[in-house]
């Protein structure tokens, strides 16, 4: 979509900086490389390792184009227990495009897509998360005086929407019409930008993980 950049949005600074922080907050254990900075890993979905991983977290996904091959290794990664967070997508257009690949791995009528209420676990998980929470890109900040809308009208408001399966356990948590991995990010750009949006980025983030590795 107009001003994406595909996976590799946010990348790779808010997966570093994000790793450091979930180490200092919980006692999840954050593994290192050589150079003592967390070993995170970007992973095809064709790839055997993707069911060694617990879970995936994709950006920019209104640009997303599944292969027939990926579709069906994604859609085994969750029947196996695995957990997506989709983050940076915003407006109707990519919204949309979203919905029809999803569609692809998990039947809607089987798998529907809900609005997650402020009372689901993943809001309270560890921090109490009580408002859906939208952030721009750092760069829209600043050009836009605060605006917090990058398509204007149509990403006005944000989502946060999920599907689960027939237990209840959450499979997919979808945050639309914002940007939060940009609070990770840019955690160290702008103090104002870090005070109105960075921590309270970092409790959803942590939430999310937390919830994902223990259901």
């Amino acid at each position: 979509e107009p001003g994406g950049s595909g996976w590799s949005t946010d990348y790779p600074g808010a997966d570093n900086n994000f790793s450091v922080r979930l180490a200092e907050l919980t006692n999840v254990r954050v593994r290192l490389d050589a150079e003592r900075q967390p070993d995170y890993v970007v992973v095809r979905l064709t790839d055997p390792l993707l069911y060694h991983c617990a879970i995936l977290f994709m950006e920019d996904v209104g640009t997303a184009a599944f292969t027939d091959q990926e579709v069906k290794s994604l859609r085994e990664f969750f029947l196996k227990g695995g957990f997506l967070w989709v983050d940076d997508y915003w407006g109707s257009r990519a919204w949309d495009n979203w919905v029809r690949e999803i569609a692809r791995v998990l039947s809607p009528g089987e798998f529907p897509i809900f609005d997650i209420p402020p009372t689901h676990p993943i809001m309270h998980t560890l921090y109490d998360v009580k408002e859906y929470l939208q952030v721009p890109s750092i760069q829209f900040w600043y050009s836009n005086s605060g605006s917090t809308s990058e398509r204007g009208y149509d990403s006005a408001q944000p989502h946060y929407r999920g599907i689960q399966d027939a237990q209840g356990r959450l499979m997919v948590f979808m945050t639309h019409n914002t940007d939060v991995a940009d609070t990770w990010e840019r955690e160290g750009e702008n103090r104002e930008y870090f005070d109105l949006f960075s921590h309270r980025g970092y409790a959803i983030g942590v939430n999310a993980v937390l919830y994902a590795m223990t259901h």
